[in-house]
């Protein structure tokens, strides 16, 4: 076969350090937007973006020649770097040392796409803490609550 042929569909969470609400909510959509653009520079194709003033969802559907650590890496330094140049009241922003990364299956993109895009009223009812180990324990994902964040 002369070419690779990949269906790679990701939903990524990661929050500030620490959780803070850092990020201003009219400062959402563009924020959103630059990281959509991030994931399209590295060839991948973004789907839907959303989250509140401390985390983020990027579902995207990624090419198979860049690794998901090496896209989330540069959405997070991309975007800090961003956020600190276009907006002087993020200074104090930054994104955590780690990240989620959940393979989506084709059949269920819309419905993760829809829970992106509901994220403001989901965390009216669920913090983002809840929100991460609900999606660690849903995928089987095994870890130590007393080491889970920063």
């Amino acid at each position: 076969m002369s070419h690779a042929f990949t269906s790679l569909h990701y939903h990524l969470v990661f929050s500030t350090r620490g959780r803070k609400n850092l990020i201003p909510q009219k400062m959402l959509p563009r924020l959103h937007s630059y990281i959509g653009g991030i994931v399209g520079n590295l060839k991948g194709l973004p789907i839907t973006i959303g989250g509140t003033t401390n985390h983020v969802h990027v579902l995207a559907t990624l090419n198979s020649s860049a690794p998901v650590s090496t896209v989330v890496g540069k959405i997070k330094s991309n975007s800090s770097k961003w956020a600190h140049d276009e907006i002087p009241t993020m200074a104090d922003f930054t994104w955590q040392e780690g990240y989620g990364a959940f393979t989506v299956s084709r059949s269920q993109i819309d419905a993760v796409a829809a829970y992106i895009a509901g994220q403001i009223e989901h965390h009216g009812a669920m913090t983002f803490e809840e929100e991460f180990v609900r999606f660690l324990r849903k995928h089987g994902v095994e870890f130590d609550e007393r080491r889970i964040w920063d």
